[in-house]
C-alpha cells in the first residue's frame, strides 16, 4: 500500500469524535478512515496529565498500529494537553481540535460568546492563548461544563438529565445577549437541538468540526499524501470498551449527527 492510499487515524475519548470523523468523511470522501473512541477510559476531561498523555500515547500507537498515514486528535482535551507532544514523538501529520473561537469572533455579533467545554481543555495554555488573542474584539466566557460528556458518553442524547443539566447551566444566559455558542468539546454536537430549546434558536452555535476538517485536508495535499481513489472511503470504528451497543450506537451517531 502506497502513502496516499493508507487510512486515516480519528480518535477521542469516547463516541464525541464521531461529530468530526463524519464532517472529516464529507471533506474527504474518499479517504479511508479508522476510528477509536476509548469509551472505557472516558472521560478525559477529569484526568490527571500524566494519566492523559499515557491514555493517548496507547491509542496512537494502536492507530500506528493501522498503518495511518495521518491522526486527527478529535478531543479538545487530548489536543490541549497531548498535541505538541505528539507531533515531537511521531513522525506524521498530527491535527488537532480546538473551540472554533475564531468564526465566532467574526460573526461580530453583540453580546458575550460562550465557550462550553470541559474544564481542563479551558483551564489548558493553549486555550488561554487562544482566548487572549480574541479577547479585545469579543466578550468571551469560558463556560466549563464538567460532567456533560459523561451524559452525552451513556447515548440517550434526549435524556431528562442532559435536559436537567443544560437547562441549570444556561439559567442565567437565557436572558442576557448571546453572540454565539462556541462547543469546545466534540461530544456537545450531539446535543445542539437541546441547547437551542433553552436559548433563542437564532443563536449561532458553532463547533470547530469543519475547520479542523478543512485543515486536515490541506496538510494531505501540501504533503502530497491524498488519495487518488474515486471511489467512496471506508470507516473502521473500533472502542476500547469492545461493546457491541457501543458500536452500534457509534455508527448510528455517524448517520445522524
Amino acid at each position: 500500500m502506497n502513502g496516499k492510499e493508507k487510512p486515516i487515524g480519528v480518535f477521542d475519548s469516547g463516541i464525541g469524535g464521531l461529530s468530526v470523523l463524519k464532517q472529516a468523511v464529507k471533506v474527504l470522501p474518499n479517504e479511508d478512515f479508522i476510528y477509536f473512541g476509548d469509551s472505557k477510559n472516558a472521560p478525559y476531561g477529569t484526568k490527571n496529565l500524566d494519566e492523559l498523555k499515557k491514555l493517548v500515547s496507547n491509542v496512537v500507537e494502536f492507530l500506528i498500529s493501522k498503518k495511518v498515514k495521518a491522526i486527527l486528535v478529535a478531543c479538545n482535551t487530548a489536543t490541549s494537553a497531548t498535541v505538541d507532544d505528539l507531533r515531537k514523538n511521531y513522525d506524521i501529520p498530527i491535527i488537532g481540535i480546538e473551540p472554533a473561537l475564531k468564526p465566532a469572533v467574526e460573526l461580530h455579533r453583540e453580546g458575550k460568546i460562550l465557550v462550553m467545554a470541559t474544564p481542563v481543555t479551558l483551564s489548558e495554555k493553549k486555550f488561554n492563548i487562544l482566548m487572549e488573542k480574541y479577547k479585545k474584539d469579543a466578550d468571551i466566557v469560558p463556560f466549563p461544563c464538567g460532567g456533560l460528556a459523561e451524559l452525552i458518553e451513556k447515548g440517550d442524547l434526549k435524556s431528562k438529565e442532559i435536559t436537567k443539566y443544560l437547562t441549570e447551566k444556561l439559567k442565567d444566559y437565557k436572558s442576557s445577549k448571546i453572540a454565539s455558542i462556541v462547543l469546545g468539546c466534540t461530544h456537545y454536537p450531539f446535543i445542539k437541538s437541546q441547547i437551542h430549546e433553552i436559548v433563542n434558536k437564532d443563536i449561532p452555535i458553532i463547533d470547530g468540526s469543519l475547520g479542523t476538517s478543512k485543515q486536515l485536508k490541506r496538510q494531505l495535499i501540501n504533503l502530497n499524501l491524498l488519495s487518488e481513489k474515486q471511489e467512496k472511503g471506508y470507516v473502521h470504528i473500533y472502542n476500547s470498551l469492545q461493546d457491541p451497543k457501543v458500536n452500534d450506537l457509534s455508527y448510528k451517531l455517524m448517520t445522524n449527527v
